[in-house]
């Protein structure tokens, strides 16, 4: 059994980080060891994305489209991105939409000003697409699972 490689409990093991070879703290030295973050501090609230602050937008009518989401949340900043999962079987909006803001002062103003409100005889609920942890002072506007 020459070369054959065991455990700890005398047990064949094959495959990769197997060997001898670099440990975890031996792989990232250097500037391969500086990857990109989201920052995690500051305790429960909304939580920006790697880019940007993301809004989720439910309640969307199935006949609507890109332009009309546009043009509803552009009045309150610059929108960076913006998609409108659309069905594939059906072709029409699935209901939602992801909506994100440069800056969480534009993101914030378009979640009070457009949360509730009308868009095609219908109410929209907007809220924080990431949070860490639940937002204080506010109820949460996610279904609950049994």
């Amino acid at each position: 059994a020459q070369g054959k490689k065991v455990d700890n409990a005398g047990r064949r093991v094959k495959g990769r980080g197997t060997g001898d070879g670099s440990t975890r703290e031996d792989r990232y030295v250097g500037k391969s060891g500086q990857f990109e973050s989201v920052d995690t501090e500051g305790g429960p609230g909304p939580s920006k994305s790697v880019e940007g602050w993301i809004v989720f937008v439910m309640g969307i009518h199935e006949e609507a489209n890109e332009e009309d989401i546009y043009d509803k949340f552009s009045e309150y900043g610059e929108i960076k991105q913006m998609q409108l999962p659309l069905d594939r079987r059906t072709g029409f909006v699935k209901g939602y939409a992801l909506v994100e803001y440069e800056k969480k002062s534009e993101a914030q103003k378009a979640i009070e000003q457009m949360n509730g409100a009308e868009m095609m005889e219908q109410t929209l609920t907007v809220d924080w697409a990431f949070s860490k942890g639940p937002i204080r002072g506010r109820a949460s506007t996610r279904r609950k699972t049994d």
